[in-house]
């Protein structure tokens, strides 16, 4: 088999460029310490999360003059947002919502289209995001990870008023 020299000049750059790609990646992993981002990488015992604080008392409460902190569990086909089951969530216009969540079964979505908030949350990894809700509303939340044969109902409204 006979390779033409402007083949084999190819084929060497490529596997050059190959050679030179790998090695910046692997500079960069391993001897500067580069990792994925992990700022609020927090886990706690997916079987014990209801006895967990704070998500032992999901709900949305006030913490500061225009902050809220809504905590969230999900679990099969649904969200507990309160003590009770709530289909949706209350906060005047204006304010900032710190979002904690978790799941305590399998991976579910958390989105509110339109907004910035968008989580995975994997059972037992807390989950967290921060919005400013500026405009007056109904806001849909949805599972936007396929969780099983109940998902497409898996869902509640944030309420700005």
């Amino acid at each position: 088999m006979h390779i033409h020299r402007l083949e084999k000049i190819w084929l060497t750059v490529g596997i050059a460029m190959l050679f030179v790609f790998l090695g910046v990646i692997g500079v960069s992993a391993f001897a500067m310490g580069t990792q994925p981002p992990s700022r609020h990488h927090h886990m706690i015992d997916p079987a014990k999360v209801n006895e967990t604080a704070p998500f032992n008392q999901p709900g949305v409460f006030q913490v500061g003059k225009t902050e809220y902190e809504a905590v969230i569990v999900s679990y099969a086909f649904g969200y507990t947002g309160g003590p009770e089951e709530q289909p949706e969530m209350r906060v005047p216009a204006g304010s900032t919502v710190h979002f904690t969540a978790t799941s305590t079964d399998v991976v579910h979505g958390f989105e509110i289209p339109g907004t910035n908030v968008n989580m995975m949350l994997v059972p037992g990894e807390v989950s967290q995001v921060s919005h400013t809700f500026d405009r007056k509303g109904e806001y849909l939340i949805l599972c936007n990870e396929y969780c099983g044969t109940g998902h497409e109902y898996m869902m509640t409204k944030l309420i700005v008023e």
